[in-house]
């Protein structure tokens, strides 16, 4: 039997165990993980440094090496988002009526656990502890085959949680890292449609595209993220400006960073000289439409076509607009369906911008970076949903359950 049936039945044999667990054992269990991280935290930066070692030796990108990279605190996030987790309620089991029918049927239904979950991802040992909270809480296991990049941080954070585990006699294989990153085995993991239930590929384009076009399973995309703010006519500069700078330049490599600004054109040359100021202080280079351009002695001048791309880095995209529709048909066009960011006193444009948007996080006057699981109260996320079915946005527990139906009757059949 290869390795990745070996893993896959595994997970799907400790997934039963798990669906019928008690709330209070799993927030035990998450509890001590959170502990644990928190003691092996020597361990873990040592792992971690072989993988940046690594990085660095291959000549990765900045942005790669960022999402790569471990210290105290990352690794004191990642336990808090454990306690965080532990503290939210369990929806496994919930019920709801859904309505009596004329001849006396009750229907209800019920949140259950999905089962197995995999995760594919890149650089982003982060995701280990995330993903397996995540998933133990709602009641799934989960197979996270992470990239070559972070495998060694991945595998020590992996194993301090199965540690965890095994003394709380659960099965280890409720949390298990693929131990080896070839691309033959993702294949064949993809192909597991009889043991895994949902893949969630979290990663660069490339990723997303290939487990999209290969997986016999379905899947939950986590598309890049080409984020815009747009600066209405009715803005408040002082926070726009606040906006853009922690959008764009507070972590550069993340999927909720700023990557393009819209400018209402009759702010722009009061506010266009601000902004010209602003990121040549910060080192950002700057793409910007003809008429933008004038304004940014630094910049370059980009066509229209060009716009939409996912930087990664202290690089942005300026283009001036006519007004709010303008500004949400570039969105339409360019945007990535993960975060968009409306800066604007008028509330009635504000409330417009979010229904019409059609993106999974619409925000008005804040930071696109609080478009993550942790900064909107779910404790951690396993990746925010780019595509509708069934999850849109940040995943937290709850976007890790389905529901089914219960059926109550006393007898009755179908005429």
């Amino acid at each position: 039997m290869s390795i990745i049936k070996t893993l896959t039945l595994g997970a799907v044999k400790a997934s039963k165990i798990l669906a019928i667990l008690e709330e209070s054992v799993k927030n035990q269990v998450l509890m001590a993980m959170a502990v644990a991280l928190r003691e092996n935290k020597q361990n873990i930066l040592d792992a971690n440094e072989q993988d940046l070692t690594q990085a660095r030796q291959n000549s990765l990108s900045s942005s790669m090496i960022d999402r790569l990279t471990l210290n105290d605190e990352r690794i004191q996030a990642m336990a808090s988002g454990i306690e965080v987790i532990a503290g939210l309620a369990d929806p496994v089991g919930a019920e709801r009526v859904v309505s009596e029918r004329p001849n006396g049927l009750q229907i209800r239904k019920m949140r259950v656990p999905l089962g197995v979950v995999c995760m594919i991802f890149e650089a982003r040992p982060n995701v280990t502890a995330d993903a397996g909270a995540l998933c133990f809480k709602s009641g799934n296991a989960v197979i996270l085959r992470g990239g070559k990049e972070a495998l060694v941080s991945s595998l020590a954070i992996a194993q301090v949680l199965q540690d965890v585990l095994v003394k709380f006699d659960l099965p280890k294989e409720l949390i298990t890292v693929v131990p080896d990153p070839s691309r033959d085995l993702m294949f064949e993991l993809m192909q597991q449609r009889d043991s895994i239930d949902v893949i969630i590929p979290r990663g660069g384009e490339g990723l997303i595209n290939f487990v999209t076009d290969n997986s016999k399973i379905p899947v939950i995309q986590h598309f890049k993220g080409v984020c815009h703010l747009y600066i209405d006519k009715e803005a408040d500069l002082n926070v726009a400006m606040d906006l853009l700078v922690n959008g764009k330049t507070h972590r550069t490599g993340v999927c909720n960073a700023i990557e393009g600004l819209l400018v209402d054109t009759s702010i722009a040359p009061e506010f266009l000289p601000r902004v010209a100021e602003k990121l040549r202080d910060k080192q950002v280079k700057v793409n910007a439409c003809a008429d933008a351009c004038q304004y940014f002695s630094h910049g370059t001048v980009l066509a229209l076509e060009d716009f939409g791309q996912e930087y990664l880095d202290l690089e942005i995209a300026v283009r001036i607009v006519d007004g709010a529709e303008e500004a949400m048909a570039h969105i339409d066009r360019f945007g990535s369906h993960h975060t968009e960011v409306i800066c604007t006193k008028n509330e009635l444009t504000a409330r417009r911008f979010q229904r019409s948007v059609d993106a999974s996080v619409v925000m008005v006057n804040a930071s696109s970076r609080f478009s993550d699981g942790s900064e909107l109260g779910l404790g951690a996320e396993i990746g925010i949903a780019t595509t509708k079915l069934h999850a849109y946005g940040p995943m937290g527990v709850e976007s890790l359950t389905t529901e089914k139906y219960l059926v109550m009757g006393n007898g009755q059949i179908r005429a």
